[in-house]
């Protein structure tokens, strides 16, 4: 064999191994890079199922915090405020898994079947020994609600409804303040009980966060009015955050993504867009 002809035969294997070698490294789709790089940005973080963010919620849940029971849908301030947090962890709005709890059952101590759970939790040290909570996400204050023509409508102070009967949803802070504030006070399953219990005449009125009376005095309950927010000890209201089971690992990164939240103004514009009030509220004397 010639010199010349082996020569010819060298390049020709040179060019054959560049292809194959470039061949090679395009043989990955830049939409697997994508993924590989999403999975990654969860895959330290331990949820129930991997890859997953199981995201718990009232059963009914209700509106202004979930549209028409349906938190997959996005709408309603905390399903929003759901989906915000699992984006800023990492996850896609099709990694979220919705389960339902009892408001009583989610907050008792043991194992949960969820990794972090919006219901309008109120931060108390009492639930704090037994569950974990994030940073907050909300802060509200609470309000009493009944009809335009009751006695109690121009109600100027706390001391007006001494003699009213008051209901209120079982388990809430609602309930704490308000038996702090009047004598004769009835603990309802949720607030849609005790709003059929104000329709039915089974009670005068009922104590709600600001949200939720904004909603049942426009929605629920027509020839109604908030008669005045109720004062508190604790001057900054009650605090919403997610909950989380007892020491969790997820704990440290939801509050990161929660004040992340609030830092850059998603908080704010979400609060704005489903939150809104229909005007101002007098305080209780």
């Amino acid at each position: 064999m010639s010199k010349k002809v082996l020569s010819l035969i060298c390049v020709a294997l040179l060019v054959l191994s560049a292809v194959g070698l470039a061949a090679c490294g395009s043989s990955t789709p830049a939409s697997n890079t994508s993924n590989t790089t999403s999975n990654s940005s969860t895959s330290s973080l331990k949820t129930l199922t991997a890859g997953k963010l199981t995201i718990a919620t009232g059963q009914p849940a209700y509106s202004p915090w979930v549209e028409d029971n349906k938190p997959e849908s996005g709408k309603g301030f905390e399903a929003a405020v759901a989906y915000a947090i699992a984006n800023k962890m990492g996850f896609k709005n099709s990694d979220v898994v919705w389960v339902r709890t009892d408001f009583d059952a989610a907050i008792a101590p043991g194992p949960k079947n969820f990794d972090l759970n919006l219901q309008q939790y109120s931060i108390t040290p009492e639930r704090q020994k037994v569950v974990d909570f994030s940073s907050p996400y909300y802060t509200t204050a609470q309000a009493i609600v009944t009809y335009s023509n009751s006695q109690y409508a121009s109600a100027t102070t706390v001391a007006a409804f001494q003699d009213a009967k008051i209901g209120v949803a079982a388990g809430s802070t609602s309930l704490t303040l308000a038996q702090r504030l009047f004598k004769n006070v009835s603990p309802f399953n949720d607030n849609d009980t005790a709003v059929q219990a104000l329709k039915s005449g089974q009670i005068d009125a009922i104590v709600v966060d600001i949200p939720t009376a904004w909603y049942i005095t426009g929605a629920e309950l027509d020839n109604s009015k908030i008669v005045g927010e109720l004062p508190s000890e604790d001057t900054q209201g009650d605090q919403l955050a997610c909950l989380l089971p007892k020491n969790s690992p997820l704990t440290s990164a939801v509050s990161k993504a929660v004040d992340e939240l609030r830092s850059d103004g998603t908080l704010s514009k979400l609060e704005n867009q489903w939150l809104l009030s229909g005007g101002s509220i007098p305080m209780l004397k």
